[in-house]
């Protein structure tokens, strides 16, 4: 967001707030942009509008090292998965892993992991950028493994991440699109990425 803000001309400061408050602090004017790795979806159409999509990643399940297990509905029969409160990974293992032992939802995702690598969860379901930094850690690498990429689902999915603003700050989103645009056809989007990817983020 920094190299859209330095395109636009934009004076832009993160400004940190909780997850499930976060849609509130925008509607209320508390911050004028969401930059949290929000799914596009419909269901939040309603409440607020997007920019054009910055990326799109697939949606993974990770697990301890020691049990072998895929991410398909049938392979998570009976088992508890963690998810972020409030996120399209929430509506997406309730919707699709209903063979699930439980669906446990945590304010963090941090918290979500600690529980996963302390034995109290059997796997944990979330963004694979996410997770894939999780593992890359100590405590990561010591107990867990990828277990696989969940099946598409682009009606709970969504299209990518994209930046959240109020309805009527259309002048904003035009701004912010204008900016995605720009990073992207000039090369500071991919200069951007490959610093912490080593695979295309955008999606199809």
């Amino acid at each position: 967001i920094d190299a859209v803000c330095a395109e636009e001309k934009l004076d832009c400061v993160i400004t940190p707030v909780a997850w499930d408050g976060i849609i509130p602090a925008l509607t209320t004017k508390k911050i004028d942009l969401i930059v949290s790795s929000m799914s596009i979806t419909d269901e939040r159409k309603k409440t607020i509008d997007f920019s054009d999509k910055y990326y799109n990643t697939p949606t993974a399940i990770i697990g301890p090292k020691d049990q072998k297990f895929g991410a398909t509905p049938d392979d998570l029969k009976g088992k508890v998965i963690g998810v972020q409160v409030s996120t399209v990974h929430a509506v997406y293992a309730k919707k699709h892993f209903t063979g699930a032992q439980e669906i446990k939802e945590y304010q963090t995702q941090d918290e979500a992991n600690n529980d996963l690598a302390a034995g109290r969860l059997d796997a944990v379901q979330a963004d694979s950028i996410a997770l894939g930094e999780f593992l890359k850690t100590d405590q990561g690498k010591a107990c867990c493994d990828l277990k696989g990429m969940v099946a598409p689902d682009d009606e709970v999915l969504g299209p990518g991440v994209g930046a959240g603003v109020r309805k009527e700050d259309t002048a904003l989103k035009e701004k912010i699109n204008a900016g995605i645009k720009a990073i992207r056809a000039n090369g500071k989007y991919d200069e951007i990425s490959k610093k912490y990817f080593d695979f295309d983020i955008y999606g199809g």
